[in-house]
């Protein structure tokens, strides 16, 4: 019998990408307190790549302990020029956000691990990056009141499958880890394990 899928997490964007791809997977919130694990790893100086790897594993192993089968845990950050950009707080701090941004390319360190009874047994890190194209502040003023309050559900203040692709002129890297779930090397993982058909 292949294993069941958990993600352990409450993205809505995450769940959406592997019930696209016709992944069941229950959906559990792992109860981390991020914003402390955060500081105590920015305390240590800390890369923000291995920070966002940290936090995946984090989140896996913590549902993992406690949920039969294969948990995936994820994690995404901004880095500019090695600086980590947090979800912003209100739209004052998305449109600083996007400021700071116009004009230059940024890294979306994406990390994923899947755990399995309470170990990770399987890590992948992808980093597409990403060239905002110079933005007055007309536009951002423009941009941040149609987009609203889903801004800040983002680390970049964007959401490249709406408005946010205006943002940009460049980008390296594949649609599904710039979402935050690197799908494909995902699926073939699970494809290796029978949790899908081959």
């Amino acid at each position: 019998m292949s294993p069941g899928i958990t993600l352990a997490s409450g993205s809505a964007s995450r769940r959406a990408l592997l019930a696209g791809a016709g992944i069941d997977a229950a959906s559990i919130k792992p109860n981390v307190d991020e914003d402390a694990a955060k500081a105590a790893m920015r305390g240590e100086g800390m890369s923000v790549r291995d920070q966002a790897m940290q936090l995946a594993e984090l989140k896996a192993m913590k549902v993992s302990a406690r949920t039969p089968g294969l948990v995936i845990g994820g994690d995404q950050m901004l880095s500019l020029d090695n600086e980590a950009f947090d979800k912003p707080a209100d739209l004052d701090a998305a449109r600083d956000h996007l400021r700071r941004l116009s004009g230059k390319t940024h890294t979306l360190e994406t990390a994923i691990v899947v755990c399995e009874n309470g170990t990770p047994v399987w890590r992948h890190m992808a980093r597409p990056r990403l060239t905002v194209r110079p933005l007055s502040d007309a536009f951002i003023d423009s941009y941040v009141e149609q987009a609203g309050e889903a801004l800040l559900s983002t680390v970049g203040a964007y959401q490249l499958e709406g408005l946010g692709a205006q943002l940009f002129t460049k980008i390296e890297g594949d649609y599904f880890s710039i979402l935050g779930l690197p799908l494909l090397p995902l699926l073939d993982y699970f494809r290796t394990r029978g949790a899908l058909e081959s």
